[in-house]
């Protein structure tokens, strides 16, 4: 396999890729606006020749669902000789309103092997998002109630994102990715806190209240609503189920919350 172009390469799937497939060995080139091996801007068509060139397999995600361009980013790639795509969606994208609905369908209809992720919610999120800003404040206000979700390791969808990149093995496959149980926000907010020696606890607050405190932090309405109704899945045990695509992918279960929580303490 020749160079294999991680876009998104400085996020917490992307740069992950990178580090896997170099420990392999592989010519890697890392894709984002800032802080990569090559600058792209999906909003401008003319920084894709440069990070394509020579390129023949590509990581895909998209890092904007309120505009979705990389359909236009697939075709370019698929001329630019790019023969195998692995992207990154999620498990709404099975519904054609979702914004990786028509993400997923450009991938398939590329012409070129592909291999879809549909990951549950990261374990990362916890420290490498915003969430992380609540927790040190002392509170993660989520309307999730006590509804739980498998919560899945980064490092596996980096893990299984690498194989699919470097075999044909994973061609034409879509792994719904989880942890191996499910976790509340409640237990895995106390994981974290203890691990972290943060005096932090989940708030669970109503869907309404989830809204109308995102708009006045400054999100769209719109995709205050959208992201509600996520969690308003959780809450309603509509996403508690536990997934084997990382054991089909890889040949072994998926790493428990507890060791994300246990680099916690290491790191």
């Amino acid at each position: 396999m020749e160079n294999v172009l991680v876009f998104g390469g400085t996020g917490k799937t992307g740069r992950r890729v990178a580090d896997v497939l170099r420990s392999q060995g592989r010519a890697v080139r890392t894709a984002a606006r800032t802080g990569a091996d090559v600058r792209v801007d999906l909003g401008e068509p003319g920084t894709w020749g440069p990070a394509l060139d020579g390129v023949a397999a590509a990581y895909l995600v998209e890092p904007d669902l309120r505009s979705v361009r990389l359909p236009g980013f697939v075709a370019a790639a698929t001329q630019a000789g790019v023969e195998r795509f692995v992207l990154l969606s999620a498990p709404g994208a099975v519904h054609d309103r979702h914004p990786l609905f028509a993400v997923e369908a450009a991938v398939r209809a590329s012409g070129a092997a592909w291999t879809i992720l549909r990951p549950g919610w990261f374990a990362q999120n916890f420290t490498e998002t915003d969430w992380h800003g609540h927790l040190t404040t002392g509170e993660l206000a989520l309307p999730t109630g006590d509804g739980r979700t498998a919560f899945v390791d980064a490092e596996d969808i980096a893990e299984v994102a690498a194989a699919a990149l470097t075999s044909d093995r994973h061609d034409g496959e879509r792994y719904a990715l989880t942890g191996p149980r499910a976790l509340s926000f409640g237990e895995a907010v106390d994981l974290v806190a203890a691990a972290t020696g943060l005096r932090a606890r989940h708030v669970d607050v109503t869907p309404g209240e989830y809204v109308e405190r995102q708009v006045a932090g400054g999100v769209p309405r719109p995709v205050a609503e959208i992201l509600a109704g996520v969690f308003t899945a959780i809450r309603d045990g509509r996403d508690q189920g536990v997934s084997d695509g990382v054991e089909r992918a890889l040949g072994r279960p998926p790493r428990p919350f507890e060791e994300y929580v246990s680099r916690l303490r290491t790191g």
